[in-house]
């Protein structure tokens, strides 16, 4: 058994250029993009921090993320199809995550804090059957692009997360809601620039650089009873 780091480089240019989009629910393919974002986030965490270059077989592949090995298949088709994954590039069960450069292009991702016993536990509650869990993903994959290491959290309005993700402005909060309750995401509320006495959102990933977050150092609401709308431009991570 490998032992996951605490994160990885997760190659991010592909999400800058909104290739989030492609991932959409549509009749007959929504659980399979889904299953393809699942497969990914694996085949991350277990990447060679060097080259990019992960050996795993099918078997583990799917412990990690509880797909079937058909559904796996057709995700990792899907990945290679649109470019996040190059496929036998060191032998058979060898990937290599596409467009991989340990300097630059990458975004820190969550590994080894998401696991329980060898599997993601948080795609244990995925059933692939809503539009809301493939939603989530690419919210969560998008916010990982989009946060800042100085702050530790992504700042990224509604309408900026429609754009880059491809997510309706009215299911966005059904998948920050399902994030909070997996416990991967964190909604802090933090003062507005955009409005001298408003607050806006910001997002904060769990497992990742736990120790500074809003409760240190000013005000903070996780609850998702009193979602509002961000009010201010995205700020990119600092580790691309």
């Amino acid at each position: 058994m490998i032992k996951l780091r605490t994160w990885v480089k997760l190659p991010s240019r592909w999400i800058e250029n909104a290739g989030l989009r492609e991932f959409r629910w549509l009749r007959g393919e929504g659980s399979n993009n889904l299953a393809a974002l699942m497969a990914l986030a694996a085949i991350s965490h277990r990447a060679d921090a060097d080259t990019g270059i992960v050996r795993l077989t099918y078997d583990a592949l799917c412990e990690a993320t509880t797909l079937s090995r058909s559904k796996l298949s057709v995700g990792l088709s899907i990945l290679v199809e649109r470019g996040q994954l190059e496929r036998g590039v060191d032998g058979r069960s060898s990937f290599r995550l596409a467009g991989y450069a340990p300097k630059s292009g990458w975004a820190q991702f969550p590994a080894a804090g998401l696991y329980r016993e060898g599997t993601i536990y948080a795609f244990q509650h995925l059933h692939l059957r809503q539009p809301a869990e493939l939603d989530a993903l690419k919210l969560y994959f998008l916010f990982a692009s989009r946060r800042d290491r100085e702050t530790n959290v992504a700042k990224i309005t509604y309408e900026k997360i429609e754009l880059y993700s491809g997510v309706g402005h009215n299911s966005i909060r059904r998948a920050l809601s399902w994030l909070s309750v997996q416990g991967l995401v964190y909604v802090e509320h933090v003062p507005s620039t955009v409005s001298e006495n408003g607050v806006a959102n910001a997002y904060r990933l769990a497992h990742l650089d736990s120790r500074r977050h809003m409760g240190s150092s000013g005000r903070t609401d996780e609850l998702l009873d009193a979602l509002l709308e961000p009010g201010w431009p995205p700020v990119r991570s600092s580790s691309r």
